[in-house]
């Protein structure tokens, strides 16, 4: 059975990028499935499809038609097809479940999904860690993206450290950029902690 990951967060938050980083960090030595939501659209599977070196048929899909968040909470229905169907063809260590953008009260069932992180980004605002909502505050790991930002977008990295801290009490938090391939790799580390 695959250990699979929900990754959730607001839109432009760096979903499907973190999902192609890890796919690019990890495919050479586990099996992967992807499965991505949109409302009415495959934009970030067809995406994927075109970047990453997996057989397209590992990554599926999912057209919700409506609001993200009853997809991976309520009515999973969808998101536990395409599992099944990569399970049964490619039985993969790791199946990443990318939510539809959404706000930060989103949270994933823990019947579709065993751990969830949830992407926020220093562009959103300083105030976004302060604002806690559901997603933010209950998620397995709360990664914080883009923050080589900060200087452009008038955000204090200690002070938005201090306020995911107070936030998120003692669960577990990273801090990433792409261009910082230090950062990344912890949130690898922490993937594959979870075997």
């Amino acid at each position: 059975m695959a250990i699979k990951i929900g990754i959730a967060g607001p839109v432009g938050s760096g979903k499907t990028s973190i999902i192609e980083t890890l796919t690019n960090l990890l495919k050479d030595k586990y099996s992967l499935g992807i499965v991505t939501n949109d409302i009415y659209t495959t934009e970030d599977a067809n995406y994927l499809k075109s970047k990453l070196d997996l057989d397209d048929n590992q990554i599926i899909g999912v057209e919700t038609g409506g609001c993200p968040h009853t997809a991976i909470r309520d009515d999973i229905s969808m998101n536990q097809k395409a599992i099944e169907e990569l399970e049964e063809k490619y039985n993969p260590e790791f199946i990443f479940i990318e939510s539809g953008g959404d706000n930060l009260s989103a949270t994933f069932s823990y019947e579709l999904i065993d751990y969830y992180l949830y992407v926020i980004d220093v562009a959103q605002g300083a105030d976004i860690p302060r604002k806690k909502g559901a997603g933010l505050l209950f998620c397995d790991l709360l990664v914080t993206n883009k923050i080589d930002l900060c200087e452009y977008v008038n955000v204090n990295l200690d002070e938005f450290k201090n306020d995911v801290e107070k936030n998120r009490k003692n669960k577990p938090s990273v801090f990433i950029s792409k261009k910082e391939p230090q950062s990344i790799q912890r949130l690898v580390d922490w993937i594959e902690a979870l075997r």
